[in-house]
């Protein structure tokens, strides 16, 4: 204990020289940014979205603050996909990392094209997938507003490489600086990540300041701590349906973390020039927690693998209880974070985003922007989760195939490229994707699958046509 406290006592000295040395270049102070991400955890987790276990107080409180977006998208279906993009305003083609580890996940012979996958002969290095890391040169949020003086910290889980990307104090568990460790299952580290975030609120009070506050929970291995869980243990005798208490337990952490940043910025009287952000990197387990009426969930392109809570909340600036149905995502935040520092996109990368900003500060009610994803690679399912069949059979396997993915206005579409397949889904009368709409929509389909081919272009976007010659399906 005597050590955690001696490593904070560092952090907040360097913070200090860092708000002594930084001057402001703007004539207006621009808004302090706050990104709560939570890790894995499921759209219908939080109270607002309806959970039927699961705490959630605080966030709860943050959604009635501010706005919710029904219709919000990670940009990608597992953690460093998503995480690179929202860091970088880039989909996944741009910045070239569609999975943890970078490679296929499965059995070889069950994969019908030649991908990069983990195991495999160096020849199904067929494009280039990269291993939790980006391209140093990619421009992420920090590097962006350090333009209008902002100071800016990482605290928690990173998962896209070695260059912090701009941002001025990185550390993985809050206290250790440039030292990334893992810290799943660790049942104090939430606790620990938002001492180092009030602490670093404390200290930039009087600068614009960015804050990236990235949980590892809820991802597994499933821990939390004796006395949470038993309150849960308590609440599941008095229900039939079956509940994962130590899960309940985690999402509470992360719930209090949410709830400690908003009074901390509210004692300081921070709250109307802070915008907070709270989202989830991506759907959540289904053997874990109940994902419906999404279909299927973490690693899958539908919904119940994409669809993540998200608000956004400012007071005084964004009407409390504001919902808006409009499909964005997480691709829209570095320009939206811009467009409210009151700064220009640098025009040496090509961001995908697009401002948020007219609809959060009341300017629009509703946007059509089309919304896009790119997995080319497989994963293996389980306990549940395996929503697709190897090729050529009827033997469910897999929670990812090869495949790209559109949503416009209430259509989703899913091109697979084993077989040049798609399925069509009328999101607003089809929310969990149970009637696959493609054979009597043929003119959605064709309009969808032209404004696809010509987005896969535009970012060059790999499509898999190699056949394996492992395959071997039976």
């Amino acid at each position: 204990m005597k050590d955690y406290f001696i490593k904070k006592a560092w952090l907040l000295l360097i913070v200090s020289a860092l708000v002594s040395c930084t001057t402001l270049g703007q004539k207006s102070t621009p808004p302090n940014i706050v990104v709560i991400l939570a890790d894995d955890l499921g759209w219908k987790d939080v109270g607002y979205n309806g959970a039927e276990f699961y705490e959630t107080p605080n966030i709860d409180a943050l959604a009635n603050s501010g706005m919710v977006f029904t219709n919000a998208y990670a940009a990608g279906p597992n953690c460093a996909p998503a995480r690179a993009s929202l860091l970088s305003g880039l989909y996944t083609p741009k910045h070239k990392l569609y999975t943890p580890g970078g490679k296929s996940k499965g059995k070889l012979q069950y994969m019908k094209l030649k991908v990069p996958t983990k195991g495999a002969p160096e020849t199904f290095q067929t494009f280039v997938s990269n291993n939790d890391a980006i391209n140093p040169n990619i421009i992420c949020i920090p590097e962006v507003l350090k333009e209008a003086g902002y100071i800016s910290a990482r605290f928690g889980k990173w998962h896209i490489g070695p260059d912090t990307q701009g941002f001025d104090i990185s550390s993985s568990n809050g206290t250790d600086l440039g030292l990334e460790k893992k810290h799943y299952g660790d049942i104090d580290i939430a606790e620990q990540l938002t001492d180092a975030a009030i602490s670093f609120i404390e200290t930039t009070k009087d600068k614009p300041f960015f804050l990236y506050l990235s949980h590892w929970d809820v991802h597994t291995p499933l821990r939390a701590r004796p006395e949470v869980i038993a309150k849960y243990d308590q609440k599941q005798q008095t229900t039939a349906t079956v509940w994962n208490t130590t899960y309940a337990a985690m999402i509470e952490a992360v719930d209090t973390s949410v709830g400690r940043v908003v009074k901390k910025l509210e004692e300081l009287q921070l709250s109307e020039n802070t915008l907070v952000v709270f989202l989830s990197d991506n759907g959540g387990h289904t053997h874990i927690t109940k994902n419906h009426p999404l279909k299927a969930g973490k690693g899958s392109l539908h919904e119940g693998g994409i669809r993540v809570p998200t608000v956004f909340s400012w007071p005084g600036t964004i009407p409390q209880k504001s919902v808006n149905h409009s499909p964005i995502s997480s691709v829209d935040f570095l320009p939206t974070f811009s467009d409210l520092a009151q700064l220009k996109l640098p025009k040496t990368q090509d961001f995908d985003g697009a401002s948020l900003a007219p609809m959060l500060l009341g300017k629009e009610k509703t946007r059509n922007q089309d919304i896009f994803w790119h997995y080319p690679l497989y994963l293996k399912g389980f306990k549940g989760n395996r929503t697709l069949a190897v090729s050529g059979t009827e033997t469910p396997y897999w929670r990812a195939t090869p495949a790209s993915a559109i949503r416009s206005g209430p259509w989703k579409l899913i091109q697979y490229f084993e077989d040049g397949s798609v399925q069509l889904f009328n999101l607003d009368t089809d929310i969990s994707e149970q009637h696959d709409v493609s054979r009597t929509e043929k003119e959605v389909v064709a309009n969808l699958l032209r404004k696809l081919k010509a987005w896969q272009n535009k970012t060059g976007a790999p499509i898999p046509k190699s056949l394996n010659p492992q395959f071997a399906p039976n």
